[in-house]
């Protein structure tokens, strides 16, 4: 594990890096979901894919990379993007998962890795809307000390700072971005996954000119079980690339 102190909008973020392969030309840039860290995303794909340089990254907030400020997504793309420039890799595949997806579509890397990412606006259930509403009337009142009672699971343990880039990231829209991206997408998503509903799949494969869309059995984190295929369906799509270049 490596860490290297990047200098962002005034702040110093530590973010920690781990490099498998390092000899390997081609860059896979590995980027996690939110809540999650750079060792689930390692333990599944660092067996695969010999052929590249896999650089697994802690998100700003995550895993051992700090984080002191509020970000938003495009922040956390240009965060990444002084790493990759630090450490001299290329933006040849970037996976990410759920909100790594987001990071990684920003980042327009010649072959862009789906795996249930997010981006796509869910409608939010009756239920969610009671409780955000019941939540800012209790605040009004001041009543704020029982956020942790109306909060999402993915945000009850966070800092003020990362709340608050909670709360700016999680009800994104990327549509136009997904339409916006030219290189070759795959899609890979869990057939059974209710965080980034498979509707979210198919429409972000419409959006993207040039995209694939493969489907698993399983939840948002059926990518565990189905490494050995998903780093096949990598290997093939970024050989396309080379037939095209």
């Amino acid at each position: 594990m490596a860490i290297k102190s990047i200098q962002f909008n005034q702040h110093s973020l530590d973010i920690s890096y781990e490099i498998v392969n390092p000899e390997a030309k081609v860059d896979l840039i590995v980027l996690h979901g939110w809540g999650s860290n750079k060792a689930l995303m390692k333990k599944t794909f660092s067996g695969f894919m010999d052929s590249f340089r896999h650089i697994y990254i802690d998100l700003p907030g995550f895993g051992n990379s700090t984080c002191n400020m509020t970000l938003t997504t495009k922040d956390y793309a240009r965060i990444v993007e002084l790493l990759l420039a630090n450490i001299n890799a290329s933006k040849d595949i970037i996976m990410g998962h759920s909100f790594g997806g987001k990071v990684a579509l920003l980042l327009e890397p010649k072959v862009l890795v789906l795996v249930a990412s997010a981006g796509i606006y869910v409608r939010k259930a009756l239920k969610v809307k009671v409780k955000i509403l019941t939540f800012k009337f209790l605040k009004i009142l001041g009543f704020a000390r029982f956020r942790s009672l109306f909060v999402a699971s993915d945000a009850k343990e966070l800092n003020e700072p990362m709340y608050q880039t909670f709360k700016n990231v999680v009800d994104e829209d990327f549509s136009s971005e997904f339409s916006s991206y030219e290189g070759i997408a795959l899609l890979c998503w869990g057939k059974d996954d209710t965080a980034t509903p498979i509707s979210s799949a198919k429409k972000i494969d419409t959006l993207i000119n040039n995209s694939s869309l493969k489907l698993y059995d399983g939840d948002h984190y059926f990518f565990m079980k189905y490494a050995t295929d998903i780093s096949k369906n990598i290997e093939h799509t970024f050989l396309k690339t080379l037939e095209h270049s």
